[in-house]
């Protein structure tokens, strides 16, 4: 790629900052990110945590080693990530976590035929493994997943949650940037359509308060709304979440609700 992909630029953010993000939306317990001892990583959101991957050269395994001695005993199923994956949808994250049962240590998507190790749902649990292996050199997946109780998710089994059918339904959640044409192509790809509604004082004079705009970004939508998100205005994302982090990410389905901050609470 000729650059770290971490650092990429994403419409005002950057590809950590904007995977990191959506996961956030969907979990309740940590976020951590895995990074090379001494890599420089673009600014993330203050909940976020790194840890350093001491061993470089390792491949996933280590990484996952990592990702998860950091999270110990605070949660009991991970999602495991890349980096480079900037159409990453929370209906895939929320669906590929809840197919986590107790008969499962690890739910692995195979979109397209192809695995995606980094795009699935582990149990903490498998850390042990994990370590095992690293340590006898066997750095595949692929020895991980012999060791485990695996559920493979086909193309099909996953379009079969309707939210994400609806959502994503060419499944670009799993699509990733290996070379600077994917980058390109990815980066020129409309942004997705979010419902915007504003109250109060905020809301247009005349004409409906609900409208639609293509955005990125919650900074995209208040800039298209001519809206600074200060100490005066306040963002609901989704009819729960309350912030004014212009490089929180959005995607297709969203609802941004803007209304003054005395209003917001």
């Amino acid at each position: 790629m000729g650059s770290p992909k971490a650092a990429l630029e994403w419409h005002g953010s950057t590809l950590v900052r904007r995977v990191t993000g959506i996961i956030a939306r969907c979990v309740d317990g940590p976020v951590v990110v895995v990074c090379a001892a001494g890599q420089k990583l673009p600014e993330l959101a203050p909940a976020v945590e790194v840890v350093e991957d001491t061993r470089e050269y390792r491949g996933p395994l280590q990484g996952l080693a990592g990702g998860l001695a950091a999270i110990g005993d605070r949660a009991a199923v991970a999602y495991v990530s890349s980096t480079d994956l900037p159409l990453l949808h929370p209906a895939f994250v929320q669906y590929v976590v809840a197919s986590l049962d107790d008969q499962v240590d690890v739910v692995l998507p195979e979109v397209g035929g192809y695995r995606q190790p980094l795009a699935a749902a582990y149990r903490t649990g498998v850390l042990d493994t994990v370590q095992e292996l690293v340590a006898a050199d066997r750095l595949r997946p692929a020895f991980l997943f012999e060791r485990c109780r695996v559920r493979r998710m086909s193309d099909q089994e996953l379009l079969r949650d309707s939210a994400l059918a609806r959502l994503d339904p060419s499944l670009d959640s799993v699509s990733n940037l290996n070379e600077p044409a994917d980058y390109e192509r990815a980066h020129a790809l409309p942004a997705p359509e979010i419902i915007v509604q504003r109250f109060g004082t905020l809301a247009a004079r005349s004409g409906s308060r609900r409208q639609t705009v293509q955005a990125w970004t919650l900074g995209e939508v208040a800039a298209a709304l001519g809206l600074a998100l200060d100490e005066h205005i306040v963002a609901a994302l989704n009819g729960d979440q309350i912030s004014r982090d212009a490089e929180l990410p959005l995607a297709a389905g969203d609802a941004v609700a803007f209304m003054v901050a005395d209003a917001g609470g």
